[in-house]
């Protein structure tokens, strides 16, 4: 739930809100940037926050059920502009009252997933705390393998089998590639047919077809 303060909200109510967007940037070092879409310099937060000619707020998808939400930001990039500068940055966006910056609203939080530079126009695109929970850690156990056909953990020279292709099944590793040593996958993982058996009536439960 967003915390806004009352006279905010009575201000937006009554139409005397004069509300622009501002962007803090928190370096991976630390170091803290504002910008805002304002035709002047705000602080807010104890930043003060340069106005960004033609810079505005692009599309965002909201956290909802999990899902990991996302926005975006444009703008035009300055002179010197180095995109590896914000590497790890997290980002904070408000909306603010300009003529007083202390009432504001915190629209959304997250860190910058990838930034864009092209024909002097930047594109950056954010992405919210769950995102964290949709990343894979370590690897995940499947039939199938893992690795790409004729990289290092396959271990198929690149310029063996010439013309074929790999579907990633135990016995094409074994069969077609003679790569068995390599298989990173796990083939006999029980599948859904070994989840959704059930005793049959009248057979014999020793476990022996196990």
């Amino acid at each position: 739930m967003r915390d806004i303060p009352e006279d905010l909200v009575a201000r937006i109510e009554s139409g005397a809100a004069r509300l622009c967007h501002a962007w803090i940037v928190t370096r991976a070092g630390g170091e803290r940037l504002g910008f805002t879409d304002h035709d002047r310099a705000l602080e807010v937060d104890g930043v003060v926050c340069s106005p960004s000619e033609g810079w505005g707020v692009g599309a965002s998808e909201a956290e909802v059920g999990g899902v990991a939400g996302t926005a975006t930001a444009e703008g035009a990039a300055g002179e010197g502009f180095d995109p590896a500068a914000f590497d790890g940055a997290s980002v904070d966006l408000w909306r603010v009252d300009w003529s007083e910056p202390a009432l504001k609203a915190p629209l959304w939080a997250g860190s910058l997933a990838r930034l864009t530079l092209a024909d002097g126009k930047v594109t950056v695109e954010l992405e919210g705390s769950a995102a964290k929970l949709d990343r894979a850690v370590g690897r995940t156990y499947g039939r199938a393998c893992d690795a790409e056909f004729r990289d290092a953990r396959c271990g198929v020279a690149s310029d063996a089998f010439p013309g074929m292709s790999c579907d990633k099944r135990w016995r094409t590793c074994v069969d077609a590639f003679g790569n068995g040593a390599n298989f990173r996958g796990f083939p006999h993982v029980p599948g859904d047919d070994f989840i959704a058996a059930v005793p049959v009536e009248g057979g014999r439960h020793d476990g022996g077809r196990r």
